[in-house]
């Protein structure tokens, strides 16, 4: 069987592998993107990222959390919420989201194969569906497979009861106690969202601490207003048994410690799965670490110079946005494009309730390099539009320099972080000094004002 012969051969419609080919796409490459059926976009589109976040939007609105401030803490826009209420807005962004990615990638006459992908030999490519088979032929190759929810032969998943991640949208119905194992971002994100529901939750993890590369107040205050929304925390715990109590129709996990968690469901969340497992990557002669990642240059490209790598498959940070600009790096440095990557100015964002978000270097960083800093810090609740919002919790905390003033780090924990998190960006990329917040006009009301009052707080501490 003859191959068809493309300049790229992009494996995985995710952020990474579109980005990618839409680059290439753009320099008139012939360009095939292989995807699994009904999964155009990626596990981005159709489980993690776009589904996650607009349910958390969907639980703000309709859980009328951000009011509780003005109307009391039982206050609620919908008195009783279902699994289909929020399942409703999560499927209707989906479908958008995926008819657009799909739009984007016909309008750039990139041409796309639904199957499984695996490698024949370094330049060839077989994608199978439904029982046929069709080779693809690349000059160049980009491994964008992504991740699939980690499962621990120790957990008996049912889908229903004992879910990971992936599954959450078969949740029956909302439960009143719940059980979260592993407390990375994604399972901090989900323990946020069951809190505002209402819903009882004990999150677990064998780690003495959670989000460690996040600022040490920023998780503080994080970790302030899960308590204060009834989550248990069981930090420093393994988990040694999960199943259900038929006796007692319950959910439990084991603790090593002795311990017995109980809840009416239990959500794994302690990793994801490398997919290169499933592309025959010997084949193709990629080295793979123990956790399947692929290793890549400053270039994304692994072992095989001609075949790259990004997205999940080559590991931390691992978000849509850093994702999305890999796989766009990879194709102009393919394709002789000139590009500029600077990955310590990447942003990150953390979509708990209150939102995280974070550029820059931390005060613990800067603490382990001995490098002086100040600190300035704004509240919420000293801003008009903070109060509007109702939230009175949120901070922004600015690090610079003492004697030069230049900006080191940004940290927001509170409503839309990662929105106004932008401007510290810029201002760090550009090399300048929290002068610049100083002296510059921000609208008012909004929450921009805060980059002001945290500089004219550091300032007044000189």
């Amino acid at each position: 069987m003859d191959a068809q012969q493309f300049d790229l051969v992009v494996i995985g419609s995710g952020p990474a592998g579109q980005k990618g080919a839409i680059c290439a796409a753009k320099m008139r490459k012939r360009v095939a993107v292989i995807e699994r059926k009904g999964m155009i976009g990626g596990v981005c589109v159709h489980t993690g990222t776009v589904p996650s976040k607009t349910l958390r939007e969907a639980v703000l609105y309709l859980s009328g959390f951000q009011l509780r401030t003005f109307y009391g803490r039982n206050y609620t826009l919908k008195e009783h919420m279902s699994v289909q209420d929020l399942a409703f807005r999560v499927q209707a962004v989906v479908t958008r989201e995926t008819e657009v990615i799909r739009a984007q990638l016909k309008r750039n006459e990139v041409t796309t194969f639904e199957g499984t992908a695996s490698f024949v030999d370094p330049h060839t490519v077989e994608v199978v569906a439904d029982g046929s088979s069709t080779l693809l032929r690349g000059d160049y190759v980009l491994v964008a497979c992504g991740t699939r929810s980690a499962h621990s032969p120790d957990i008996p998943f049912d889908g229903k009861r004992i879910l990971d991640t992936d599954q959450l949208h078969a949740l029956q119905g909302l439960p009143r106690e719940a059980i979260v194992v592993g407390a990375g971002v994604i399972g901090v994100e989900y323990t946020s969202i069951l809190a505002v529901l209402g819903i009882k939750v004990t999150l677990i993890d064998q780690r003495a601490s959670f989000l460690d590369f996040v600022d040490r107040q920023i998780v503080e205050t994080l970790n302030y207003h899960l308590r204060d929304l009834g989550t248990t925390f069981r930090l420093g715990e393994k988990v040694v048994a999960v199943g259900i109590e038929q006796e007692r129709d319950r959910v439990f996990a084991q603790l090593e410690s002795g311990k017995r968690v109980h809840g009416e469901v239990l959500i794994s969340a302690v990793g994801r799965q490398i997919n290169t497992d499933l592309l025959n990557p010997e084949k193709a002669g990629l080295r793979v670490d123990s956790r399947g990642r692929l290793e890549v240059n400053a270039f994304f490209q692994t072992n095989v110079p001609h075949i790259y790598a990004a997205g999940d498959v080559i590991g931390f940070p691992a978000l849509a946005s850093t994702s999305m600009e890999q796989g766009r790096l990879a194709g102009c440095h393919m394709f002789g494009a000139p590009f500029r990557h600077s990955p310590e100015l990447l942003p990150f964002g953390v979509y708990t309730i209150p939102e995280i978000s974070m550029v820059g270097q931390t005060e613990e960083q800067l603490t382990a390099a001995k490098i002086p800093y100040e600190t300035g810090i704004a509240k919420y609740a000293e801003l008009a539009k903070g109060q509007m919002l109702g939230d009175e919790q949120g901070l922004l905390k600015l690090l610079f320099d003492p004697k030069s003033l230049k900006l080191l780090g940004v940290h927001v924990i509170g409503a839309r972080a990662a929105e106004i998190i932008h401007i510290g960006q810029a201002v760090l990329s550009l090399g300048a000094t929290i002068e610049y917040f100083r002296d510059t006009v921000f609208n008012y009301p909004t929450l921009a004002e805060a980059y002001k009052v945290a500089a004219l707080d550091g300032l007044n501490k000189l």
